[in-house]
């Protein structure tokens, strides 16, 4: 059974422009000073009996919103953490950034929309670092393409 770490995880972030169908080459790595990114998964379900079982409530999952939340230090000067404070004093369309996750074992990755919220650019006690932190929610369910098969 293979084990990998999370620091192999790769999250990248993109500047996003209203209308864009496909994110652009470039993108600026997610990782200079974070300690951790957890799952924050968004789920919504609807429970329902039926006379073909015993009665007892099936759950259906209707909908699902993949999200992250990244935590660590604030940096200024990567260029990750600079797009996301950038949009600390946005909404709307200009919340929207490009997020793209590359599996640990590089194998596998997942592309799409999504929407920055909860930014947290320098904040924290006098005698520590500058905090950072925020939540990146996919629009829809991202684009997963297979890695390990050529292109094309």
């Amino acid at each position: 059974m293979t084990r990998n770490k999370n620091a192999l995880r790769q999250h990248y972030v993109q500047a996003y422009e209203p209308g864009q169908d496909e994110p652009g080459v470039e993108w600026l790595r997610l990782s200079k000073h974070i300690s951790t990114i957890g799952v924050d998964p968004n789920e919504t379900t609807e429970e329902e009996a039926f006379y073909d079982g015993d009665g007892t409530p099936e759950q259906t999952v209707t909908s699902v919103a993949r999200g992250y939340t990244p935590e660590g230090h604030f940096n200024p000067e990567d260029p990750a953490q600079a797009l996301i404070e950038s949009l600390q004093d946005t909404i709307g369309e200009d919340r929207k950034i490009w997020h793209r996750v590359v599996r640990s074992d590089g194998k596998k990755e997942w592309v799409g929309r999504a929407t920055v919220t909860a930014i947290v650019a320098g904040a924290g006690d006098a005698s520590a670092y500058e905090t950072f932190s925020c939540n990146i929610r996919y629009d829809q369910i991202p684009e997963a393409t297979d890695l390990t098969t050529p292109a094309g």
